[in-house]
């Protein structure tokens, strides 16, 4: 079965020794969880924590967060981290499909990046262990690739010739992510996309670059002018449905 595993994000961390050059996701699941509710005194686990960069805004607003992973060199990094940027949060190496929490014990879960990685019929499971941690009136947000997008396709032939970082994942469209969540039992209170930063583009040549021994900047280097530009462009385009179709990645939050 294609299926992404262990080895694939071992040996994706062990590759990392900087941190700083992972992108990161920016305020993504903080803005998008304050649309829905506030954060301070909740209980959040975040699932698939990676580098755990998600949460740590979240803890500023007030949350007590847990965050689990099953890869030892991601739990290495996310206890590096906090200790670097004096987080407090609780990190566990556990198994998602089998949480090692009872019944009931988060006000929010959510999970950037990890829902694609399996197919459907453990897609399922894990959605299901994810709502039974859920409080009754609580949150789960699911954020995961949009499948229209020139980052699909790239992923798709690296996939076909066996050089996807990840192994195997799949894409989804907003329809299909809000069936989802709703066939778990949850209505869906709020949805999002959200566009690449930089672009796709610009990484695929960053990355071309690096191997040539040429290395660009994380990010590109825009004037204050445009920067400002992009930065209200954006902030508008976010209140309507264009990056539900446009963006790289989607978001459905649940309540239970």
């Amino acid at each position: 079965m294609k299926e992404s595993r262990l080895a694939h994000w071992e040996s994706f961390w062990q590759d990392k020794k900087d941190v700083d050059e992972v992108y990161s996701n920016a305020d993504r699941i903080l803005r998008n969880l304050l649309a829905v509710t506030d954060l301070r005194g909740k209980k959040i686990l975040e699932i698939g924590a990676g580098t755990g960069r998600d949460s740590f805004p979240l803890v500023q607003h007030g949350a007590e967060v847990v965050q689990l992973d099953y890869s030892p060199q991601s739990l290495r990094i996310l206890k590096n981290l906090a200790l670097e940027q004096h987080v407090e949060v609780a990190i566990l190496g556990g198994d998602a499909f089998n949480l090692p929490f009872r019944d009931g014990a988060f006000d929010i879960v959510f999970h950037q990046g990890l829902l694609e990685h399996f197919q459907k019929p453990r897609a399922e499971l894990l959605l299901q262990e994810n709502v039974r941690v859920l409080k009754k009136g609580g949150f789960l947000l699911v954020d995961v690739p949009q499948r229209y997008h020139a980052y699909t396709l790239a992923k798709h032939v690296l996939m076909a010739l066996d050089k996807w970082f990840a192994g195997w994942e799949r894409s989804f469209s907003m329809r299909e992510l809000r069936r989802i969540v709703q066939a778990q039992g949850l209505t869906p209170v709020h949805s999002y996309g959200e566009w690449m930063y930089p672009s796709f583009f610009y990484r695929a040549l960053r990355e071309a670059a690096k191997k040539a021994g040429v290395l660009l900047p994380l990010y590109p280097r825009l004037n204050s002018f445009l920067s400002s530009l992009r930065t209200k462009m954006r902030a508008s385009l976010r209140t309507t449905v264009f990056p539900h179709y446009t963006g790289i990645s989607i978001g459905v939050v649940g309540r239970k």
